[in-house]
């Protein structure tokens, strides 16, 4: 219940410094972001990178400080549950008119549950749903300029190409464009095949958000066209030429499709510089309305929101089904244990207590690797994870075969409450990992063999499209390797089963326990052997270092059907080639950052003349 008064002067103490320490986190974040802008115009690939990472570090390293602060000054933990209902309340009066309402609130949340006992956690303490909208935060005026700006192309005697050629030049990127005029002449062309020979209505306009979108090496104007009830989201991403001179718009990505690959969930996350952010990820469902708000808030970089928005997410559809959560389909990893429910489009991951040899690994540095994957530039080929500690569960939502198997494997991490104390018991897992399901590769192949995919002999229609799968399935999983490699990244283990492939067809890489930076690798070819015992021997006879890989000893592995490795062999055989990642490896250490680009190659303007 919450206090029919508002009566403490503590409690408004402890509010007004919790928005304090929010404010700080906002503001450090917000200028970081904004430095990106700087950073890609003088080409500090590896300043962009670094930035990335630490970014990522900000938000519980301004928790941290808050918490500390309130203990210190106002020995927070120790007041009255009555003082804790007034701070909310004075919480929420101090978020009128914030313009970040809905990150306020979860940091708050953050702090509070730092400080208060577990048990507190669900009830009036937090914000379980959030007590301001961020619906019209932007119709103020305090703003310094709006989220997007409108341009009108055949008003006022302005034709497409020299609206788009303004809408460029309004970015003020500090840097000279090799061929402009023919950039913009070519998305003009590419716009006006789009719209067809539709007739151009009275609102025809073009959107554009009113920060530039950075990643890595590129820079991506983001925006949508709109043409009477029509609308047609774009995004132009624009890339230093070869030598990181001049700069280019290299494409022109056009629809839902190609805007939800360049914001997938398996990618790095933007910097964007937002006064508003829920105006961003507001324009951005109405372009991407199939994309979760809580992954277009991870997207841009703050994750902590996307986090708090996915729980609820997922709290509001536990309540609304009933089937039981499982042990996930498919192989079982020596490391991981992964559960699903059947409804829920995501699997979650439990470390295990204990691996069977030849693993040697502890929790500790598998939770390492994982936060390697969260900071690290994951180009499009390793899907990104929320870590969640403390979850509770309904247990009568459970398989019991799921208890045991938890009960057995990680047993450390489980535990059993009434914590309510109403006779309704909960399953609280310590610590998981929540991921996007995919279908592993190596199942997505097997369908395809079994639809007759193998069969040379089978001209069924069923068949020619197992074959197709079967093509399209190895070439994008050798794809993914060499994406991999660009970003410096070996994923250890490479079985097929430790790949899944998405609903757009692209291959991911998920299972994180052994994989290595690239440089810190050591790629080496079998010896030759010595003797004829050596030759025949089913042992590896020569030493082998804990760093050390060797690329033609992959063919083994994954190759043992016919058919699998015909298409490997076409278009990947460079894998196997110890040359292949040893020269990689001298480029990454020499400095050297790979482009790896979030569309297909045939959608450039410019394949020859952009850096790659």
């Amino acid at each position: 219940m919450f206090p029919s008064r508002l009566d403490s002067t503590l409690a408004y103490d402890i509010a007004k410094a919790m928005m304090d320490g929010f404010n700080r986190h906002y503001r450090l974040f917000r200028t970081e972001s904004a430095r990106a802008k700087h950073r890609f115009e003088t080409a500090d690939w590896h300043g962009q990178q670094r930035a990335q990472r630490e970014r990522i570090e900000f938000y519980d390293l301004r928790v941290r400080e808050a918490s500390m602060r309130l203990e210190r000054e106002f020995k927070a933990g120790e007041q009255s549950m009555d003082i804790w209902h007034q701070v909310k309340l004075h919480y929420i009066g101090l978020l009128v008119d914030h313009h970040q309402p809905e990150l306020a609130e979860t940091f708050f949340n953050s702090v509070t549950t730092k400080i208060l006992h577990r048990s507190y956690f669900q009830n009036d303490f937090i914000f379980i749903r959030p007590a301001v909208s961020t619906e019209y935060i932007e119709n103020g005026e305090t703003e310094k300029r709006p989220t997007y700006h409108a341009y009108y192309p055949d008003s006022g005697g302005q034709d497409l190409q020299d609206v788009l050629l303004h809408m460029v030049h309004s970015f003020d990127l500090r840097c000279e464009f090799a061929d402009l005029p023919g950039d913009v002449a070519l998305v003009a062309s590419a716009m006006k095949a789009v719209l067809g020979d539709v007739k151009l209505r009275a609102n025809f306009q073009i959107q554009v958000l009113s920060s530039l979108f950075f990643r890595n090496k590129g820079a991506y104007i983001v925006g949508k066209l709109i043409n009477g009830y029509n609308e047609f989201p774009f995004a132009l991403p624009i890339l230093f030429t070869g030598g990181e001179e001049r700069l280019a718009i290299d494409a022109i990505l056009f629809g839902q499709d190609d805007l939800l690959m360049l914001f997938s969930y398996a990618r790095a996350y933007f910097m964007v510089d937002m006064e508003i952010p829920s105006a961003y990820v507001q324009f951005l469902r109405s372009m991407m309305p199939l994309k979760p708000r809580n992954e277009l808030y991870s997207a841009l970089g703050l994750a902590k929101q996307g986090k708090t928005l996915f729980y609820r997410d997922f709290l509001f559809h536990l309540r609304h089904s009933t089937d039981k959560f499982r042990i996930a389909p498919g192989i079982k990893g020596m490391v991981m244990l992964v559960f699903d429910l059947p409804s829920f489009p995501y699997v979650f991951k439990v470390i295990k207590d204990f691996y069977p040899p030849p693993k040697e690994t502890s929790r500790e540095q598998i939770k390492g690797k994982y936060l390697l994957v969260k900071q690290h530039d994951r180009v499009g080929r390793m899907a990104d994870t929320l870590e969640y500690s403390e979850v509770a569960f309904p247990r009568n939502r459970f398989t019991d075969e799921l208890m045991q198997e938890i009960e057995k494997f990680a047993p450390s991490q489980l535990e059993v409450s009434d914590r309510d104390g109403d006779g309704r018991l909960e399953v609280i897992v310590k610590h998981l990992y929540i991921e996007r399901r995919m279908i592993p590769l190596n199942i997505h192949l097997q369908e395809a063999f079994d639809a007759g995919g193998a069969d040379p002999g089978n001209t069924s229609p069923a068949a020619q499209h197992a074959r197709e799968q079967i093509e399209h399935g190895v070439i994008e999983y050798g794809n993914a390797l060499k994406d991999l490699v660009a970003a410096n990244i070996f994923p250890g283990d490479m079985l097929w089963k430790n790949f899944g492939i998405t609903r757009h067809g692209k291959v991911v890489f998920y299972d994180y326990d052994e994989i290595e930076y690239i440089t810190d690798c050591k790629f080496r070819r079998v010896p030759q052997a010595r003797n004829e015992e050596e030759e025949m021997s089913g042992e590896v006879w020569y030493a082998v270092g804990p760093k050390d890989v060797f690329p033609e000893t992959f063919g083994p592995f994954l190759l043992g059907n016919p058919v699998v490795k015909q298409v490997f062999m076409k278009h990947h055989a460079d894998l196997l080639d110890m040359t292949f990642w040893q020269t990689h490896k001298e480029c990454i250490q020499a400095g050297y950052v790979y482009d790896v680009f979030p569309y297909e190659q045939e959608k450039r303007f410019h394949p020859e003349r952009v850096q790659g």
